[in-house]
């Protein structure tokens, strides 16, 4: 028998020594531990440490665009064009978060997810910084580089730590949500905006300059919570560190106990495995292409459809506001505030249908319907129907279901997948689907959206519309039902031992996850 654990008197697993090819096999109910625990204040520390980085990343993201014609207006001290900043710039920020997603993406599967969330961070904070002293349009553009080269690891780093730490019964929900806090940032960004340009508060060449600041003093507090986020016990005990590994959820556990006052529920199911220190990147891509095609599929398909769509709507946003209706550049961060709270409030309300209802019909859903109405607002807005305010009200609605859908797209590829792919797995769908839509879409885009033709924004609409409807249909068909699952049973690890593996064969992702009723476990507040 086992020892037992104190705090949940769970059975704890006993391992060998070593990893690698010829490492004794080991048996382990981590995952399961983790999975059946109830919703705590140790879930709110992880949340906060590791997802509220996106706040930051939507605050400079969208200070840069509603700053654009400020920057391009003499006086500014940063001799660049409108075009530049919302073209060139922002190509080259989306670039750096490609090449940094799959860099730092195989970093963190073979070292691990605290050390990498920890230094993208860093990366991503230093960038920002030195954009904040840009006394050039080289330099600007390079620190735009490198803001996205750490905002691209901290996609990989921090989705698959999220998703490993989560319990299984809330994982998509809170996926969704942190994935869509970038908005809460986006809100921020677009107010504080308005103040940082008033000249009246600040001179041209201060205000811009002092909001990445802010940013970068926030994202210290960030650092210093995500010191106390620890590593993923599932990517220990796969590297051969199952001692760790157990005494890890042991201490989280006993936090739990504590709190409630009450023994944990019981485990169920063990899963046994060969640790091993890493994965080459010609069996990655063999489990990725091969074994798991169609869930390759549907990543691509995803990631495309909503890079896009938002290349389409935000990139030109400004731009489009000030040429069709007369909005001052100092006025435009009020529509985009209301904008992005229709994207934040889409992750919050629909996200825990993504753990009830389902993964497939919620994806498909919240995808095709926001093409569809976004193909209804370029009509519109072909047709000489809308006002700034009406305009703005047909993004937000749009977004409120494109959000959760494009929030789903980060959540499919970081649970379908084996766990010792998972990081490189993020990075790799994130920076395809990304670099497809979001380096060539704001070169596109912003040349349509500031021609100034009607038919010409429209076209970028319609773009947009399309690519996220075909993703929808994509996932009608090939989505996985992972809601309330284990991540080891939607993707066995590589290292499982051969009895255990399901063989090389694709998973049928179609088939219900047994039993039909949701875990009753305590919902976080």
């Amino acid at each position: 028998m086992s020892p037992k654990d104190k705090a949940g008197d769970t059975p704890r697993a006993e391992y060998g020594s070593g990893s690698g090819p010829g490492a004794a096999p080991v048996t382990t109910d981590v995952p399961a531990r983790l999975d059946r625990l109830p919703w705590s204040r140790w879930h709110w520390m992880v949340v906060i440490g590791l997802g509220t980085v996106w706040i930051l990343d939507g605050l400079e993201v969208t200070v840069v665009g509603n700053i654009a014609g400020r920057l391009s207006e003499r006086g500014s001290g940063l001799p660049i064009s409108s075009a530049q900043v919302t073209g060139i710039a922002a190509a080259l920020y989306v670039a750096g978060a490609c090449l940094g997603a799959l860099f730092f993406g195989r970093l963190t599967d073979l070292f691990g997810r605290k050390k990498l969330f920890l230094i993208t961070l860093a990366v991503y904070l230093a960038a920002t910084a030195l954009t904040a002293v840009s006394f050039s349009s080289w330099w600007f553009f390079l620190f735009r580089f490198l803001t996205g080269f750490g905002i691209g690891g901290e996609y990989a780093a921090i989705n698959s730590a999220v998703d490993e730490l989560i319990p299984s019964a809330y994982r998509g929900r809170v996926d969704l949500v942190i994935n869509g806090s970038f908005w809460l940032g986006a809100i921020g960004g677009s107010l504080l905006s308005i103040v940082m340009l008033d000249t009246d508060i600040f001179p041209m060449n201060v205000g811009w300059r002092l909001t990445f600041a802010l940013g970068v003093v926030l994202g210290l507090v960030i650092l210093l919570v995500r010191r106390h986020v620890p590593e993923s016990p599932r990517w220990l005990f796969i590297h051969g560190r199952g001692d760790e590994a157990d005494e890890l959820v042991a201490s989280i556990e006993k936090q739990i106990s504590d709190e409630k006052g009450e023994p944990l529920p019981e485990p169920e199911g063990e899963i046994t495995i060969h640790p091993r220190k890493s994965i080459g990147f010609l069996e990655i891509a063999r489990t990725v292409f091969s074994r798991y095609r169609r869930r390759a599929i549907l990543g691509l398909a995803l990631f495309i459809g909503q890079a896009f769509l938002y290349n389409a709507v935000t990139f030109g946003f400004g731009a489009i506001l000030t040429s069709f209706y007369d909005v001052s550049t100092s006025s435009t961060g009020y529509f985009f505030a209301v904008m992005a709270a229709g994207n934040f409030l889409g992750p919050l309300l629909l996200g825990k249908l993504f753990d009830t209802v389902g993964r497939r019909i919620m994806i498909s859903g919240t995808y095709l319907l926001s093409g569809v109405l976004l193909f209804a607002t370029a009509w519109l807005f072909s047709a000489g129907q809308l006002t700034a305010t009406t305009l703005t009200a047909c993004w937000c609605v749009v977004l409120f279901f494109a959000s959760a859908g494009a929030s789903s797209a980060y959540l499919t590829v970081s649970e379908v997948f084996p766990m010792e792919t998972r990081a490189m797995a993020i990075a790799f769908f994130y920076a395809v689907g990304t670099a497809a839509g979001g380096i060539s879409g704001p070169l596109v885009f912003a040349e349509l959206t500031e021609s100034g033709v009607t038919a010409d924004t429209a076209l970028a609409f319609c773009i947009g519309a399309a690519l996220m409807s075909l993703a929808g249909l994509t996932a009608a068909f090939l989505a996985v039902h992972a809601e309330r699952r284990s991540l080891e049973d939607i993707a066995s690890p590589l290292s499982t031992t051969p009895k255990e593996s399901k063989g090389s064969e694709e998973p049928k992702g179609s088939e219900e996850p047994k039993g039909s009723e949701e875990p009753k476990a305590q919902e976080p507040a």
